[in-house]
């Protein structure tokens, strides 16, 4: 299904965004890979919208969602997922499966693509420890089998040593050993620290590690910031990490806000935050 001048608001969970010249959503690998062929247009690949602020004069081009990539299936201890599967979706899935490891999962609104992009992780675990190989395709709709080697992985990044290749598969392998955590219990702690019922986009700033580690939350608390609002969008006093969308905030608020609480966490700590929300 491909679409013009779609809001990005629609697509990415802080509900604000320009539109998107071009919006391409495929059924099936095939489609996805018979796009891409004939498409000439810059390429941006969209999961859940969770981890993403898309400016007020939108994105000149084509973004792919792909969402309906959301295959799953299990060998023995190994399990394989479209990039379009969420989070939640291949944490449960394990967990009926006797498949242990994977419970933080359930913590991160996203999906299997973007965790992947990012190196999502939560409670001291990150995705990339459990992939065994992923599957990417190229601008020209090429598919190939890339191993963890391939990629630079680090707190929140992954570089890739193949460039212009998108994330549409991996391959994770779990254990059978006992649980690292109850689900129940991690959405419980989300649930109560996190301003989960509002429009946000998770953590916006990554916690810096130089020149030591740092929580942004605290810094930013300790700036005096939380409940700090520009336009519709503030700063939660539930938790300071996060920036929720209040009252209709535009793309424009929200990085108003963002740059407001890295110019006083520098002005009042000497550390620069660095932004775990992407912005385009």
């Amino acid at each position: 299904m491909l679409k013009h001048n779609e809001p990005m608001s629609r697509h990415c969970s802080l509900r604000a965004g320009g539109l998107a010249q071009d919006f391409f959503l495929p059924d099936t690998l095939k489609q996805l890979q018979k796009f891409l062929q004939s498409n000439q247009k810059p390429v941006l690949i969209l999961g859940l919208g969770s981890n993403l602020l898309v400016r007020e004069r939108g994105f000149s081009g084509v973004v792919i969602k792909l969402k309906q990539l959301n295959q799953l299936s299990q060998n023995a201890l190994v399990v394989t997922a479209g990039a379009g599967v969420t989070l939640a979706k291949l944490s449960r899935f394990c967990d009926a499966n006797s498949l242990n490891g994977g419970e933080f999962l359930s913590a991160i609104p996203g999906s299997v693509g973007g965790a992947l992009m990012m190196n999502g992780g939560a409670f001291g675990a990150e995705i990339w420890q459990f992939v065994q190989s992923v599957k990417t395709i190229n601008r020209s709709g090429a598919v190939f089998e890339r191993q963890p080697a391939d990629f630079e992985i680090g707190y929140r990044q992954v570089l890739a040593k193949h460039t212009e290749e998108y994330f549409i598969q991996a391959k994770f392998k779990f254990s059978a050993e006992q649980k690292l955590h109850n689900i129940k219990s991690l959405l419980a702690k989300r649930r109560k620290s996190q301003p989960t019922a509002a429009a946000n986009c998770g953590s916006v700033f990554k916690n810096p590690t130089n020149p030591k580690p740092y929580f942004a939350a605290k810094l930013i608390q300790k700036s005096q910031l939380k409940g700090v609002c520009v336009g519709g969008a503030c700063v939660s006093e539930k938790h300071a990490n996060f920036i929720i969308n209040q009252n209709n905030a535009t793309a424009s608020d929200i990085e108003k806000l963002i740059k407001l609480i890295q110019k006083k966490v520098k002005s009042d700590s000497g550390i620069s935050l660095e932004t775990e929300v992407v912005i385009v």
